[in-house]
């Protein structure tokens, strides 16, 4: 199954408190219980004013049903084609 990553534009992100992310993180598991196994959240990163999600669905359509169903921002949606890391660069 596909691989996304979503970037949410949310001003001030890297100063929510731990009760606020724990809000955020729990409306967004209710939603994905409501919405059946074929969707899954991996992890997300929150930086100062953004949080990158990380997500694998059949498509774009269902990650958009889940931002509009909790409420979240979905400002740019993205497949992930392949991951690379250090060992990428080690030769056969």
């Amino acid at each position: 199954m596909p691989k996304f990553i979503i970037e949410r534009n949310i001003p001030g992100a890297g100063n929510l408190t731990a009760e606020q992310l724990q809000g955020i993180s729990a409306k967004s598991c209710c939603v994905l219980s409501e919405m059946g196994s074929h969707i899954q959240w991996l992890e997300s990163y929150v930086t100062d004013d953004k949080v990158y999600c990380v997500y694998i669905a059949p498509d774009e359509a269902t990650i958009r049903e889940h931002a509009t169903r909790g409420e979240f921002p979905a400002n740019q949606i993205s497949q992930i084609k392949t991951m690379i890391d250090p060992t990428t660069a080690e030769t056969f």
